[in-house]
């Protein structure tokens, strides 16, 4: 078991079940008067926050926030809560990695203008120190050595396709290649004698192995050895090095975890849930196990005695849900993440023999009451075939039966993604303007089962955008919605749901809000990035022949620009390396070739996601000037 930084899935809140024997979900919501409106230059104010790790001796916290408008790193003095920059990056973002286990350097990841190319730098006394120099190269930290001597850096620099793994000496950063890797394997977790590697080998989505390396004979042998379509995959080795813990989904739908034995090959079952399982850790010492649970769109954070399992309680957080834990070395000591849809993630220290835990951050804008957000709240809906979908639906506090509001259906990334419980800025900016956000997790999203996750494999823009189109009767029930009013919005994945939409079901949403979406599936799929090439045929399983290039032409909404008739407006990142600038340039071009109007806005420094905040107030600003103008309006 190696000192492993990881980062455990998002977020959270209440959540409602509600049973109906109707086609939809009658729900219903007390009537409130509406609050306070704020600027988006209000809600910007809010800062973000990622990444936490302890010093050495346990005084300060390492963390990343974004409050001069791009990323950087901050100490916290743990003692008074001072907040003091540690860099001041001004063009591209930091984001925080670890301190060094035995002094004040920190490591740091960076790429350039959003290419994704992230590399690894050292923060020294006296500068920064890359790493992973060199070109066209994308690193990734994968955790310190367990005497705290090496730390282990992957690496595609060799071959862009596959990632290398490497040993860095701590004093000096000399290093050496101790895993070439020539056959798609993702390097995992590393064992406490540092001379086993647990690698993760993907077929499919749906059927992946667990390797074990061995550094000694160079040897490679399977773990997980099955026939057909089941998952695996690895999480940490035990303190002992003797067996290594994983998930899989063998005759469940969800993901479970799983110990190993990796002399004898005898397996046992440690911990299973009705939801997926998706991380999972030692603690420095070994001393405790950690993992997180996908339960119903929310993260649940759960500590482990080892090897009694027995739980250990994390303080409460009041109104919000624990969605990461890093311990400390000496695993005295705790930084905790919380959040709810009415308080943006915020770190909080605790020390086991001390109650409570300490805020360390406050990340809400002081102008704005905590009180006037909105908590989502899970609604199902039964779509077309009867399949019961998932959301989390958004309600303004003065949408009601004599005052209905637009609504816009909102659509995760992916595909395969999921919308989760927890704060967004843009989705409450938009509920705080008046409008209803239903965050729809179609069948093809994730956590909800590999059959529903399965439903949609090289089906998409079909029964997929079909859930889409039944969510607006879900959304008319409440009473509170104007029927005349809908529109759809989602970026990548979700921003290609939005063109579908507009394309394949042109008389259905007023205006789609499509964010660096994809229109033309088969130049996408042919230009993925190298570094994907691991995922190569799990993203063919789920898409479909690379090389079919009719049925691509058949789901892509760039060949099926006539139809669309209503209005749109695109965002998209220039340097985006997985949807390219030429998507949305081409589909723009067309609708307005109808004589359509469509807002197009590039930002020339971001990629596939917009992290500076300049560009979210230009962007977010424009999205709700667009919707108040083209749906808020509609047929009024």
């Amino acid at each position: 078991m190696m000192n492993k930084i990881f980062k455990f899935g998002t977020l959270l809140t209440s959540l409602i079940v509600i049973a109906s024997n109707s086609p939809f979900f009658e729900v219903a919501f007390a009537q409130e008067e509406k609050d306070k409106t704020y600027t988006i230059e209000q809600f910007l104010q809010t800062t973000s926050f990622s990444g936490a790790s302890f010093s050495h001796d346990n005084s300060k916290l390492l963390v990343g926030n974004d409050s001069t408008g791009v990323f950087n790193a901050y100490s916290i003095n743990i003692a008074d809560g001072k907040m003091t920059p540690v860099t001041k990056a001004k063009k591209d973002s930091i984001f925080v990695v670890s301190y060094f286990p035995n002094d004040n350097r920190f490591l740091f990841t960076a790429d350039q203008g959003g290419n994704e190319l992230n590399h690894l730098y050292v923060q020294l006394p006296d500068g920064t120190e890359d790493l992973t120099p060199g070109e066209n190269l994308k690193a990734s930290f994968l955790g310190w050595s367990q005497d705290d001597t090496k730390f282990y850096i992957l690496t595609n620099e060799r071959d862009a396709r596959f990632f290398d793994l490497y040993e860095y000496q701590v004093e000096d950063y000399s290093r050496a290649m101790i895993f070439q890797n020539d056959k798609g394997f993702l390097p995992s977790a590393i064992s406490p004698d540092g001379q086993s590697i647990a690698l993760l080998k993907i077929e499919t989505r749906d059927n992946s192995d667990v390797y074990i390396y061995h550094r000694g004979d160079q040897s490679v042998r399977c773990v997980t050895q099955h026939e057909g379509d089941i998952s695996h995959a690895p999480m940490d080795f035990t303190p002992d090095g003797k067996s290594l813990l994983y998930t899989t989904d063998r005759d469940c739908e969800f993901e479970y975890l799983m110990q190993i034995n990796l002399a004898s090959g005898e397996t046992k079952q440690l911990v299973k849930y009705d939801w997926d399982i998706t991380g999972g850790s030692f603690s420095k010492q070994g001393n405790f196990f950690q993992i997180s649970i996908n339960q119903d769109a929310q993260t649940k954070l759960t500590l482990f005695k080892y090897p009694s399992m027995e739980k250990v309680a994390l303080p409460e957080i009041a109104g919000a849900s624990i969605t990461s834990a890093t311990l400390s070395n000496d695993e005295s000591k705790v930084a905790i993440y919380a959040t709810s849809g009415q308080m943006p993630r915020d770190l909080f220290y605790y020390d086991f023999s001390e109650k409570p835990a300490t805020q360390l951050t406050r990340s809400l804008n002081a102008e704005i009451d905590p009180k006037e957000l909105i908590n989502g709240e899970v609604v199902r809906f039964k779509s077309f075939d009867g399949v019961e979908i998932p959301g989390i639906l958004y309600m303004p506090r003065g949408a009601s039966k004599t005052n209905k509001a637009p609504a816009l259906v909102w659509v995760h990334g992916g595909p395969g993604g999921q919308s989760t419980m927890g704060y967004r800025g843009l989705i409450q900016y938009l509920v705080n303007h008046g409008f209803v956000i239903y965050a729809i997790n179609n069948r093809g999203s994730s956590g909800y089962g590999k059959s529903f996750q399965q439903l949609d494999d090289q089906k998409h823009g079909e029964g997929d955008l079909d859930d889409c189109v039944y969510s607006k009767r879900m959304l008319i029930s409440t009473g509170k919605v104007d029927s005349d009013r809908i529109g759809i919005i989602g970026g990548s994945y979700g921003g290609y749901m939005v063109c579908a939409a507009m394309a394949f079901r042109p008389d259905e949403f007023e205006v789609g809000v499509d964010i660096f979406g994809v229109t033309n599936w088969h130049r996408t799929v042919q230009s993925i990035p190298p570094w994907w090439e691991a995922q190569r045929k799990s993203l063919e399983k789920e898409l479909g022949d690379f090389d079919n290039l009719e049925y691509f032409r058949k789901i892509s909404p760039l060949f099926h620009t006539k139809n669309i008739r209503k209005p749109m407006m695109v965002l998209q990142g220039a340097n985006d390396p997985r949807v390219l600038k030429v998507e949305s340039d081409e589909m723009v071009a067309a609708v307005r070739q109808n004589g359509v109007y469509v807002d197009y806005l590039v930002f020339p420094d971001e990629g596939h996601g917009f992290r500076k905040k300049k560009n979210q107030l230009r962007g977010y600003k424009a999205i709700l000037e667009f919707c108040e103008k083209y749906l808020s309006s509609a047929n009024q």
